[in-house]
């Protein structure tokens, strides 16, 4: 689990070190906006998290940026000492998931972390198996698609349909919804067969 976040203050900075270094999550900080933005093009995180006043912007800006430029998948969060109720209702109409006023609660912001990952999960299954089920024949987890069938339902029963058009399509759809081993859910290659999508999770637990 990949946190993205976006704070300038050395304090909050070592306040965030003391939370997560006992925790599972990977991290990285920016200090600028633009610093944020440009590592947003390249690198994928499972959850943001944004202060408001920044030496090159605010949350505002960041917010509009990435709800423009990205998606709504990644949920995010913003961490501020501004509790004024405007500023609250301003930033979630903006794109926020939640909104964390600075204190000494912090175990209260791990728990709200972990609810929008977990929330974030679900509907990435929900999305995934919705694609899935319109592209591939994938009635539930762990049942194979096989190759042949699927060819036939999206190009026709005549169709002679090279594989590698078959894994290129499947490939796209990994990035697209984010589906990897280490994201908990994944569409693996069943030899002989085809795909399958399948949940990783447990793995990684027994593995631990």
């Amino acid at each position: 689990m990949r946190l993205g976040i976006l704070e300038d203050e050395a304090t909050q900075i070592a306040i965030y070190e003391l939370l997560f270094s006992p925790t599972q999550y990977q991290y990285e900080f920016f200090g600028t906006t633009s610093a944020f933005m440009d590592a947003l093009k390249q690198e994928k995180f499972d959850l943001l998290i944004i202060d408001w006043m920044l030496p090159d912007g605010t949350a505002e800006e960041a917010l509009k940026w990435i709800r423009k430029t990205l998606d709504w998948h990644i949920p995010i969060i913003c961490v501020t000492s501004r509790n004024n109720e405007s500023d609250v209702v301003n930033v979630l109409q903006l794109g926020a998931d939640d909104y964390f006023v600075k204190s000494t609660r912090y175990f209260e912001l791990l728990a709200r972390i972990a609810s929008l990952v977990r929330r974030s999960r679900e509907k990435r299954w929900i999305d995934t198996k919705r694609v899935c089920t319109r592209l591939l024949p994938i009635p539930e987890p762990e049942q194979t698609a096989i190759e042949s069938a699927s060819a036939r339902e999206n190009w026709g029963s005549a169709a002679e349909i090279d594989t590698r058009t078959i894994d290129t399509h499947i490939s796209r759809i990994r990035n697209k919804l984010n589906l990897s081993s280490q994201n908990d859910w994944d569409i693996v290659t069943v030899y002989g067969y085809g795909y399958r999508l399948q949940c990783t999770e447990n793995t990684h637990s027994q593995s631990k």
